[in-house]
């Protein structure tokens, strides 16, 4: 297992030296335990994945990273730290989810929930044509899924974006959440200008905390990825709800209803 472990972390060194990047390589390595290495060498013998390449972007939760596909596919490989991760935040998000009753106290298989929960949340999306990276695989604390960019490139965040027709992209954006909402059962529960990458349209992502509609803060995560989406869109000179006319229109529900 040695050899195959020295195998994969030349592979990934290769991949990296096509395409160099300045970045911070005391955090983008220390995803890369020996454990990591053993999940993403078994990617390659499954023929999930050829090549790891550049960081696309690194955070407390998990290191993303361009990768391709043995027919060529441009993937985007999400490592979620093991060592650095944070039970206290992730803990909400998984009590309470029926999709996952047996769950070990152990920080690695909390993590190992962790991207089993991304994988479910982004087929569901999937499933009810809400616009986010199609999920490839996921293996451990390693989630394989559709690059969003072209030639290589990411494509941008909504925070860094100047739209030049805000109010189409708004109105897609709160049409998803009422899709994930109604059709879906499931709330984003973090979702801002910060998690939607834009490429010609909106792109959902990272969606690992999502929660189902019977989850006991339910009606308070949905509350906040609303007004996350009327803040942001509130700098644009375009037609707004009130945050309770948004509410309605996404759950068909008053706010004040219980």
């Amino acid at each position: 297992m040695d050899e195959k472990v020295s195998h994969i972390e030349d592979k990934i060194e290769k991949g990296r030296e096509k395409r160099k990047r300045s970045e911070d390589q005391s955090v983008v390595e220390s995803v890369f335990d020996t454990e990591t290495l053993k999940v993403i060498y078994d990617l390659y013998n499954r023929k999930v994945l050829d090549e790891i390449g550049f960081v696309i972007s690194t955070g407390k939760e998990a290191n993303v990273y361009y990768a391709v596909g043995p027919q060529g596919e441009d993937f985007a490989v999400k490592i979620y730290r093991i060592k650095t991760a944070e039970p206290r935040f992730m803990w909400p998000y998984v009590i309470g989810d029926k999709r996952f009753k047996k769950i070990k106290r152990k920080t690695r298989d909390l993590v190992f929930t962790w991207a089993e929960k991304e994988y479910k949340n982004l087929s569901r999306a999937r499933d009810i044509n809400v616009r986010v990276p199609t999920p490839i695989a996921v293996r451990k604390n390693v989630l394989v899924m559709e690059f969003i960019g072209k030639d290589g490139n990411p494509a941008p965040l909504l925070k860094d974006c100047n739209l030049k027709h805000p109010q189409s992209v708004f109105d897609i954006l709160i049409e998803y959440v009422q899709l994930l909402f109604q059709k879906g059962n499931l709330i984003h529960g973090d979702l801002s200008e910060f998690n939607v990458m834009f490429l010609e349209e909106p792109v959902i992502i990272d969606i690992s905390q999502g929660v189902l509609t019977d989850h006991p803060n339910a009606k308070e995560f949905l509350l906040r990825d609303i007004k996350n989406l009327l803040r942001f869109f509130s700098v644009y000179k375009i037609n707004l709800p009130s945050l309770s006319e948004a509410y309605k229109y996404v759950t068909g529900l008053d706010l004040n209803d219980v």
